[in-house]
């Protein structure tokens, strides 16, 4: 029987320390805590989506864990668990599952993801669970955004942070991919399909399979063109632009777009929307930085709950009046 087909960015995901993509710093100084796993602290991992995160905590679990890793490493999205209520009570029972554990594991781990979407009191509650579990646990916090995370957490760890992937590192790591699954492709394409992931990793991956598997084993940039969509970037530039032009109304229809059929959240689009700003060259400085402190206020209004659709016409509104000017 043929084994089961893998999305490549779980077939192709590092499963060693050494493996990790283009983060040598910071994995030196992850081995050179391990070389002594009894006193390892609880670790916080920050930085951009799809630089290795979450891969490499998955390497720190298999290095310390061996054959022991399903049983001793317990995985959680922080942000979706339905409160900090059911994490403790997950944590708890891993807890008493590691005080079973064979001779010579001292620890197991928990892992975090998506810490900086919990609330300041979830954090808070985090935090006591992290100090009553310390005995036998210990924590792998992942999150994009370190400032948010609350301080009595981030004193509790060792933070390491995870800088975005530059391109030759990136690239030849997609081409190695290709040259496993018999792709032809050329330098120019796999560069293109780089560029449309800014940076993240897993996106770069999922956006290569996609093509490869519509172009049938013949990948080029017509090909690439033909099997994906406007990539999500220049949407946000479409939708700023507009918006600056004074059409409220089309910026608005293009912001739905982006929520409606592509899923984004409110601040995935202003986050991508900052980073867009820079690629406005026809747009004066002075107008930049006025767009920039009006995606920084709304950015703030929805990290405190606002409504996302409310604030995101707001923002657009704003910005047209801004246009206007």
């Amino acid at each position: 029987m043929s084994e089961p087909a893998l999305m490549w960015i779980e077939k192709y995901r590092p499963k060693r320390l050494d493996e990790v993509v283009n983060q040598k710093e910071t994995v030196g100084g992850i081995k050179a805590l391990l070389k002594t796993p009894a006193t390892m602290p609880h670790l916080l991992f920050s930085g951009p989506p799809g630089t290795g995160k979450s891969t490499t905590a998955l390497c720190i679990g298999r290095e310390l864990m061996g054959e022991n890793f399903r049983r001793l490493v317990l995985e959680l999205n922080a942000s979706d668990e339905r409160g900090i209520g059911v994490v403790r009570e997950r944590i708890k029972g891993f807890s008493q599952i590691i005080q079973t554990a064979p001779s010579g594991v001292q620890f197991g781990l928990v892992m975090l993801d998506e810490c900086d979407e919990m609330t300041r009191d979830a954090q808070t509650a985090l935090r006591r669970i992290m100090e009553t579990s310390s005995r036998t646990c210990r924590f792998i916090l992942i999150c994009n955004y370190q400032s948010g995370i609350i301080e009595p957490i981030q004193s509790r760890c060792s933070i390491f942070r995870f800088r975005q992937l530059e391109a030759p590192e990136a690239i030849e790591y997609l081409k190695r991919i290709c040259t496993a699954e018999k792709v032809d492709v050329d330098s120019e394409t796999i560069t293109r399909i780089y560029d449309l992931s800014d940076g993240d990793l897993r996106k770069a991956v999922n956006y290569l399979q996609v093509a490869a598997t519509g172009s049938k084993g013949k990948l080029d940039s017509t090909a690439l063109n033909k099997l994906l969509p406007q990539e999500e970037s220049e949407a946000i530039q479409e939708m700023l632009a507009l918006a600056i032009q004074g059409e409220f109304i089309k910026s608005r229809d293009a912001m739905y777009q982006l929520m409606g059929k592509r899923g984004m959240s409110g601040r995935e689009i202003i986050r991508a929307a900052n980073r867009a700003v820079n690629r406005m060259t026809t747009l004066e400085a002075s107008k930049q930085a006025h767009v920039v402190r009006i995606l920084g206020e709304y950015d703030f209004r929805l990290t405190q709950g606002a409504n996302e659709d409310i604030q995101l016409s707001a923002m657009l509104a704003q910005l047209s009046l801004l246009g206007d000017k």
